[in-house]
C-alpha cells in the first residue's frame, strides 16, 4: 500500500470513528479508487447539530435519505420524512437483492441485508394516510402571513388580531373563525376596543387580508386547518425497539409547495414549543427530514426567516435534528446553513452561468482538503456518491471525504399498492384523526358578543325613544288649544270691561250723591 492511500485511511478512519454509536455513510473514495477500509461514519450524538443533503436532480439524494433513515430507525430513533412522489413508502418492504447492490454493500464493507421498516403514512389532503391538521392559532401570524403572502404591514395587523385573540382567549380554529374576527374588529363591535389597545384596523387592509384569505380557500388547502389536531407526540413512536419512520406524502398536492413546507415548519415550531429541554444526549430523540428545502426560502420575509433561523438554532437542545435537503447549499440562507455541522454534497452540475456560480459559492463553504480539488470532486462524483464532513464526537469538522454510500435495504421506490392500503387502514392514527372536530371557537363567541351587543343597543335605543316620547307628551300637557286660548282670551277680555263697567257705575252713583247734597 502505498504512502498516499495509507495516510488517507489514517486520517478518515480519525475523522470518522466515533466510540459510540454512528450511522454507517460509506467508504471513502481516493483517486477514483473506493477505499474500503476509509470508513466514513456519521455519529448519532451529534445528529442535533443538523444537516444538509444537497446534490443536483438524480444524485442519489433520496437514497441517502432512505439509508440513513432506516439506520436510524434500526438505532432506535424516530424519523419525520417528507415523501413528495411516494416513493419513500418502499421502506416497508424489503429490497430485493441484485448483483449491483451486493457489489455496493461489498465495496463499502457492509454486506446487502435486505429489511423492511414500521413506517406511519399521514397526508395534508386525508386522502393518502392519517390527515395531519393543525389550528390556525398553533400555526401563528408569520406561518400564516407566509401562505397567504401577506406584505410587513399586513402581518403587523394579523399578528395584532392574534395578540387580541389570545389576550380575549379567542380560540382561533379554522380559517372561518379567522375571517369572523376580522369582521369584528374592523367593522363591528371590537372595532373600538382593538383600536384603543392594539391599534386601529383599517379597512382597506382587512380587506386585503380578508380576499387572500378566500383565495386559500378556493385553492383547496383550508383543511389543514382545524381539529382534531396532530399531536407532536405521535412522531416518537417505536415498534420492537425500532424507531418509526413517519412519512408525509404529498404527491397529490405537489402543486402547492408553499403549502406543505410551511406546514413542515409549523410542526418543527410546535416541536421546539412543547418538548421540554433535553440536554445532550447519545442520540436524539427525533431527526427531521426537511426535503425540497429551497421552496420553504424563496421568497421569504425578514420575520419569517427569522423564525426560520431562531428554530433551527434553538431546537437541538431538545433532542432533535434537522436536516434540510436541495439541490445546493446556496439555497439554504447564510444564517440558517452556518448551523448545518453535517454535510452532506452529492454531484453538482455546470451546464450553465448559474450552474458554475453556485458551484464555486459551495466550494467556498469547503474547508481545504489534501487530496481533492473540491470544484472537481463536486463535479465528478458519481450517482450514490458524495462529498462529505460531519462534526466528530467533540463537535470538531472533519476531513473532506468523497464517499462511496452504503446501499439502502428496503425498496428504494413505492411499496406495493396493497401494502399501502392496509398501512393506512391499519393505523391508529388514521382512525384517531380521521373525523374533524367542532367545538365553540372564537367564531361562536364572537355571534354571541356581536347578539348581545345588538341586542343592548337596541334596549338602548328603545330607551331613549321612551324618554323623547314622554318629554314630547309633557310639553303638549301645558300647551292651550286654540278654542281654550279663545275661551281664555274672551274671559280676560270680558273681565277687564265689566270692572271698566262696574268703575263707571260706581263714579255715577257718587256724583249723584255729592250733586244732591
Amino acid at each position: 500500500m502505498d504512502s498516499r492511500k495509507q495516510e488517507f485511511i489514517d486520517k478518515i478512519s480519525a475523522s470518522y470513528s466515533p466510540k459510540g454509536a454512528f450511522i454507517q455513510l460509506g467508504s471513502g473514495i481516493l483517486d477514483g479508487e473506493i477505499v474500503t477500509d476509509a470508513k466514513v461514519n456519521l455519529a448519532l450524538k451529534m445528529m442535533n447539530r443538523h444537516g444538509l443533503i444537497a446534490g443536483a436532480t438524480g444524485t442519489g439524494k433520496t437514497r441517502t435519505l432512505q439509508l440513513i433513515a432506516e439506520q436510524l430507525s434500526d438505532a432506535g430513533v424516530p424519523v419525520f420524512m417528507l415523501d413528495v412522489k411516494g416513493d419513500l413508502s418502499g421502506l416497508a418492504e424489503p429490497g430485493k437483492t441484485n448483483e449491483a447492490l451486493i457489489e455496493r454493500g461489498n465495496l463499502v464493507g457492509s454486506p446487502f441485508e435486505p429489511a423492511a421498516f414500521p413506517i406511519e403514512l399521514f397526508s395534508l389532503s386525508g386522502k393518502l394516510g392519517a390527515p395531519m391538521r393543525i389550528t390556525v392559532e398553533d400555526f401563528g401570524p408569520v406561518l400564516l402571513s407566509r401562505i397567504l403572502d401577506l406584505n410587513d404591514t399586513q402581518t403587523g395587523v394579523l399578528a395584532a388580531i392574534f395578540k387580541y385573540a389570545e389576550d380575549q382567549q379567542f380560540p382561533v380554529v379554522d380559517l372561518g373563525d379567522l375571517k369572523k374576527l376580522l369582521s369584528y374588529l374592523t367593522d363591528g363591535p371590537g372595532a373600538a376596543e382593538i383600536k384603543e389597545d392594539y391599534g386601529k384596523i383599517s379597512s382597506a387592509t382587512a380587506g386585503t387580508i380578508l380576499r387572500k384569505i378566500v383565495a386559500v380557500e378556493q385553492q383547496g388547502i383550508s383543511h389543514i386547518f382545524g381539529e382534531k389536531e396532530f399531536e407532536i407526540q405521535d412522531l416518537f413512536n417505536k415498534v420492537d425497539g425500532r424507531g418509526v419512520i413517519s412519512l408525509l406524502t404529498i404527491s397529490d398536492i405537489q402543486d402547492q409547495p408553499l403549502l406543505y413546507s410551511t406546514f413542515l415548519l409549523s410542526l418543527l415550531a410546535q416541536l421546539f414549543k412543547k418538548l421540554p429541554e433535553a440536554g445532550d444526549l447519545d442520540k436524539p430523540k427525533l431527526v427531521f427530514f426537511f426535503d425540497e428545502a429551497h421552496l420553504l426560502f424563496n421568497g421569504a420575509t425578514k420575520a419569517f426567516l427569522s423564525q426560520v433561523e431562531q428554530i433551527v438554532r434553538l431546537i437541538r437542545s431538545k433532542g432533535v435534528g434537522v436536516f434540510f435537503c436541495t439541490q445546493a447549499a446556496t439555497d439554504i440562507p447564510e444564517s440558517v446553513l452556518g448551523q448545518l455541522g453535517n454535510r452532506i454534497q452529492h454531484a453538482l452540475r455546470a451546464f450553465t452561468p448559474n450552474d458554475a456560480e453556485n458551484l464555486r459559492k459551495t466550494v467556498k463553504t469547503y474547508p481545504h482538503s489534501v487530496f481533492y480539488e473540491i470544484d472537481k470532486a463536486l463535479t465528478s462524483l458519481g450517482t450514490g456518491q458524495a462529498l462529505i464532513t460531519v462534526l466528530n464526537e467533540k463537535g470538531i469538522p472533519t476531513e473532506v471525504v468523497a464517499t462511496h454510500l452504503v446501499p439502502a435495504r428496503a425498496i428504494m421506490g413505492p411499496c406495493a399498492a396493497e401494502t399501502f392500503a392496509k398501512i393506512v387502514e391499519e393505523s391508529e392514527f388514521f382512525e384517531k384523526y380521521q373525523e374533524r372536530v367542532e367545538r365553540r371557537s372564537a367564531a361562536e363567541i364572537i355571534e354571541e358578543r356581536t347578539a348581545a351587543f345588538d341586542a343592548e343597543q337596541a334596549q338602548e335605543q328603545a330607551r331613549k325613544e321612551a324618554e323623547k316620547a314622554a318629554k314630547g307628551n309633557s310639553r303638549r300637557s301645558t300647551r292651550q288649544t286654540p278654542l281654550e286660548a279663545a275661551q281664555t282670551q274672551a274671559s280676560r277680555t270680558l273681565a277687564r270691561e265689566g270692572a271698566k263697567l262696574l268703575g263707571k257705575i260706581a263714579t255715577g252713583i257718587l256724583n249723584a250723591i255729592f250733586k244732591k247734597k
